[in-house]
């Protein structure tokens, strides 16, 4: 499989601990995860072993030649010892073999040896420091098992420290057939960009959602219950839910698991039949209130009620979880709150309304949208959109006006108040933007500048939009586009602090932070918007791209303009 980064998240600057902790695996660790996983003690405790060994493959192949030097060293040390000691055998041999004869003169003293008396053989100093040799062993303090404190922790606590001015950007990466979260640390001031930690993942990632609210779990400590943390929700191809906090490094196990693996493990693709044939199929999914049985498809945290999360997923549902209660609990006390069946296939895309929190925003691959009110889904309204859909946003500015995008690269706006209550009924657009030559595959509306729209496509290409507010019909004009050397573009986000800065990543693996306010062409379009909102550009050295790339790649990107 090749290298791809499938979903961006963005963290709030000051959220981070300024002091990430290190992952104590311990008997109370190994309970919690056997209770989590639902899982006996001792296979939670194999489990834990395969994902340290997999976390430590990487720099496995330098120390293994490491050792190998030493162990060479330490073997022709042990030759030449043992050339030495035959060596003294030999010559005791020879000795006891022509005993010296006997002298019967009284004054005769030489059976003590006195000649050879200042004499220091080699066994006697290597007896007298046998110590010295195990003390310079070592070839740096760090192996050395003698020396408790290390040189470098000074030094290491300086690297994981992230300070109040940085962002945290979580990436969803797949490499080899290796899932991980690589959490990169950027600082704007010095556009500086690099990987902090990373967090193994055991499928494929889909959909990525930061979160502050603790979710609760097994209780195995009696440190009180935080009230705000750093957790990223993950979605895969899994049918479950991992939820891991972003201030612990090197971390196995996530904090918690929406769902019961110890059931779906069940749908895992198993052969049928004699086994003459390759093709393999699944054992059919059987929909449960409880929990998803189907890959996780998409995210979503209620920023009003913390505890609150939504998720869509490939089992044509959208279930709702609270983070108050404990995922391991047996039986529905475990499970999610609330099941919704409104679509006919895929459920791809699901929204919180940033301003009345108890309303979701759906989109599937029966090519509808559909909007409800949780506690009311049946009164829910639709709309036919004409192709499968890829994402989708509310408007922050307008709560009622949402954006979809299609596979076949189209993004439509809709007002939910003008949206019909029959799933079936088409429903005319607000407007229509032909946004890509393939599909659109990811959307963001900007938190901080009106009628800014980011655009993402299976094209290659980032686009801006200027949607300008002109009552019943606005206008859509594009503001600029690039290709960023990501490759097809899977996620588009922008920051939560900084008004024009954009992460995007695709299929090339590798993710960019754009800073769109750089360019004299953004700066026109959104030059009146940015003053009512009394917002001041910088700026930039970089020239607006920051990245981290590959020594061997030489990344190309391109520029065009387009005037209103």
């Amino acid at each position: 499989m090749s290298s791809v980064i499938s979903c961006v998240a963005w963290v709030k600057r000051g959220v981070a601990a300024q002091q990430p902790t290190k992952y104590n695996l311990d008997e109370k660790e190994l309970e919690r995860v056997s209770a989590l996983a639902r899982i006996e003690l001792e296979d939670a405790r194999i489990e834990l072993e395969r994902a340290h060994e997999a976390a430590q493959q990487m720099g496995k192949g330098a120390e293994e030649e490491e050792e190998a030097d030493e162990s060479d060293d330490m073997a022709d040390e042990a030759n030449e010892e043992e050339h030495v000691s035959e060596d003294d055998r030999m010559d005791e041999d020879g000795e006891q073999a022509h005993p010296k004869p006997t002298s019967t003169d009284p004054n005769d003293l030489s059976a003590y040896k006195l000649d050879d008396y200042d004499k220091e053989t080699k066994q006697d100093a290597t007896g007298l420091f046998s110590n010295i040799k195990g003390l310079t062993y070592y070839k740096d303090n760090e192996e050395d098992p003698y020396i408790t404190l290390k040189e470098d922790d000074d030094d290491e606590r300086e690297e994981l420290q992230i300070l109040p001015s940085d962002n945290l950007i979580v990436t969803a990466k797949t490499e080899d057939d290796i899932s991980q979260l690589e959490i990169y640390v950027y600082d704007e001031r010095e556009e500086n960009l690099y990987v902090h930690h990373d967090l193994m993942l055991p499928a494929f990632p889909l959909c990525l959602e930061w979160l502050d609210f603790p979710p609760a779990g097994p209780q195995t400590t009696e440190t009180p219950t935080k009230q705000f943390g750093n957790y990223i929700a993950v979605g895969t191809f899994d049918p479950e839910i991992e939820i891991w906090s972003l201030d612990t490094v090197e971390a196995m196990y996530p904090d918690a698991i929406l769902g019961r693996p110890d059931q779906t493990a069940l749908h895992v693709p198993m052969p049928l039949g004699t086994g003459k044939k390759k093709r393999k199929k699944t054992k059919p999914r059987q929909t449960v209130a409880s929990h998803h049985v189907d890959a996780v498809l998409s995210l979503s945290w209620n920023r009003t009620h913390r505890n609150l999360l939504a998720s869509a997923s490939a089992d044509k549902t959208v279930k709702l979880w609270d983070l108050t209660r404990d995922p391991s609990a047996e039986g529905e006390a475990g499970g999610a709150i609330r099941s919704f069946d409104l679509h006919e296939d895929k459920v791809q895309a699901v929204q919180w309304n940033p301003t009345e929190p108890t309303v979701l925003l759906t989109g599937s691959y029966d090519r509808t949208v559909r909007t409800f009110d949780s506690r009311a889904p049946e009164a829910g309204v639709a709309a036919l959109v004409g192709a499968d859909v890829e994402d989708l946003r509310w408007d922050p500015f307008e709560p009622h006006s949402f954006v979809v995008s299609l596979e076949n690269g189209l993004v439509l706006n809709f007002d939910a108040r003008t949206l019909s209550s029959e799933r079936n009924k088409a429903t005319p657009a607000r407007w229509t933007l032909s946004a890509h030559n393939g599909a659109a595959s990811s959307i963001d509306i900007n938190p901080h500048v009106r009628g800014c729209l980011a655009t993402g496509g299976t094209d290659k290409m980032v686009k801006i939009w200027n949607i300008i507010d002109e009552g019943s019909s606005p206008k859509v004009s594009m503001a600029g586009s690039r290709d960023l050397g990501i490759g097809k573009v899977f996620s588009v986000q922008w920051s939560p602090d900084d008004s024009l800065t954009l992460a995007a990543a695709g299929s090339k693996a590798v993710m960019q932070i754009w800073d769109v306010g750089s360019t004299v062409s953004m700066r026109k379009a959104f030059g009146s918007k940015l003053q009512d909102a009394g917002i001041q550009l910088k700026e930039r050295e970089s020239g607006g791209v920051i990245g981290v790339h590959d020594e061997d790649e030489d990344e190309e990107s391109g520029w065009e303009d387009d005037g209103e």
